[in-house]
């Protein structure tokens, strides 16, 4: 439905058209077509419905594991992951980021959103070289045990943990990047946003 109006004067005609706008799924539509200019509220919705409340919540709950293996790691046996101490302060890491992602979907400003991006980009790089020297500690177990003919019960208990480790350490680098990625489309669409009401 569309109103118009004709406002006239001795000097100057001036036409107003007025279009209801409708909002369907969280996108204002004007006259039946998608409106360029959205608000933020609308972008901070789009993001969220890639489930950043749950994603932030596995990462927390991927930071407790790799803590508490890397506590029982440490106690067991010394390696490059546990020389290192990747289990622990990255642990920390992961625990941070999922917080973060956690906190910006329950007060969802650029502030909270700007912070959860960057520990997420710090957690994945993390989870990256997490990757790298738990592959390597299984690695090197695995070649000691074949060239010296020995292998006991610690080292299958070993790399049974660091096998678990590594596909925390992956799905956390997934993770990660998903919500990297995910914080940038929005804060790109933001941007966006800010330049066309510029203009």
């Amino acid at each position: 439905m569309e109103t118009s109006g004709v406002i006239s004067s001795d000097q100057e005609t001036v036409v107003i058209h007025i279009n209801p706008q409708r909002t369907r799924d969280g996108v204002v539509f004007v006259g039946g077509q998608q409106a360029s200019g959205v608000d933020l509220n609308t972008a901070l919705q789009g993001f969220f419905k890639a489930q950043q409340k749950t994603l932030g919540t596995v990462q927390i709950m991927i930071g407790v594991m790799d803590f508490l293996l890397g506590i029982v790691m440490i106690a067991n046996i010394r390696t490059i992951s546990t020389i290192s101490g990747i289990t622990i302060w990255g642990s920390f890491i992961y625990i941070s980021a999922g917080s973060l992602s956690v906190a910006a979907k329950n007060k969802p400003n650029l502030c909270v959103l700007k912070a959860s991006l960057g520990m997420n980009v710090i957690s994945a790089i993390t989870a990256g070289i997490s990757i790298i020297l738990i592959s390597a500690d299984i690695g090197i177990i695995t070649t000691w045990s074949l060239t010296n003919g020995y292998y006991d019960y610690v080292e299958r208990f070993v790399q049974g943990i660091l096998g678990i480790l590594l596909v925390f350490s992956v799905l956390q680098s997934i993770i990660s990047i998903s919500c990297v990625i995910n914080y940038m489309l929005t804060l790109l669409f933001k941007a966006k946003h800010d330049c066309t009401d510029m203009h």
